[in-house]
């Protein structure tokens, strides 16, 4: 079942702040006031008391969830080897701007982002065809257009900005007209007791470290992974993807260039669908242990 946390936690800020506040201006006094006149100790209704003592906790919460940092788990292979299946990370929720917890709305902007950044964003849905217009569909397969797009937070790396011609022909990036250069680190070397890693060796994964250029006049140096005997993703542009990116939007993909259902699908992220940019690993669960050396990674 898909839901939203930040929802739910601004739902229960408003509840619990507004039985609390009700309570103070309307019944606190004459309360008090009965209690002192009959000599017995004032007790708050069970509402009451739940609501005084959980709003503050559950205020800090929201706000540090909402403006500060999120965690998340990474839930499948598509970032791999950059990010594994169980790693639990944490979001920049300042990044690149402030806003509204459930709503998403930005009101403050603080920055956007740049090429190579890994970024959290609400899935915007598939793009589908529906009486000529291109619709959002939860329908990968678009039979029905109409599907509804679960609400989902997913992870890729931005590989294009607005106004970027990004192509991906085969396993080569190439950004502005200039091939994105990518180095042969070696064989993937995974445990083939894990599903994630037991297709990419299955497939002859091999690992590669890439450096985009953020467009700033530096370089983001990355590792990411191809395995040409897997199925072949489509190219960039394709019909739902133009050469040029759209003010407004990114175009994002996985670190697993070809395990990862990302922009060569989907089209554009649209820049209000931003949660923020990942930046570390503060815990990674193999599903029987704690892979200790994952902890505290910088993610790059």
């Amino acid at each position: 079942m898909d839901f939203d946390f930040s929802a739910i936690l601004l739902g229960l800020t408003v509840l619990f702040g507004v039985i609390w506040g009700l309570d103070r201006l309307l019944f606190y006094k004459r309360r008090k006031a009965r209690a002192e006149a009959s000599g017995r100790e004032m007790h708050e209704p069970v509402a009451v008391d739940w609501a005084r003592s959980l709003f503050p906790v559950v205020l800090v919460v929201l706000v540090l969830r909402s403006f500060v940092a999120e965690p998340f788990r990474i839930p499948s292979g598509s970032m791999m080897p950059t990010l594994d299946v169980g790693d639990f990370i944490l979001v920049n929720k300042f990044a690149y701007g402030l806003r509204m917890p459930a709503f998403n709305n930005k009101f403050v902007n603080l920055g956007e982002p740049k090429r190579g950044d890994v970024v959290v964003f609400r899935f915007p849905g598939y793009l589908c065809e529906d009486g000529g217009k291109l619709v959002r569909s939860g329908d990968q397969s678009c039979a029905d257009p109409h599907a509804p797009v679960p609400s989902q937070n997913w992870i890729k790396r931005v590989i294009g900005v607005p106004g970027d011609r990004v192509e991906m022909h085969g396993d080569q990036l190439i950004v502005n007209g200039q091939p994105v250069a990518a180095d042969l680190v070696g064989p993937y070397e995974g445990d083939p007791k894990r599903a994630e890693s037991r297709l990419m060796l299955e497939m002859g994964a091999t690992v590669w470290n890439e450096h985009l250029p953020n467009g700033e006049g530096g370089v983001v140096n990355h590792l990411t992974a191809r395995m040409p005997n897997y199925a072949v993703p489509p190219p960039l542009p394709n019909p739902h993807v133009p050469l040029v990116v759209p003010q407004g939007c990114y175009l994002a993909m996985g670190d697993n260039r070809y395990n990862s259902t990302d922009s060569r699908w989907w089209g554009c992220l649209p820049e209000q669908n931003l949660a923020g940019k990942a930046f570390l690993i503060w815990l990674s669960w193999t599903g029987s242990s704690v892979a200790f050396h994952r902890m505290g990674t910088v993610i790059h």
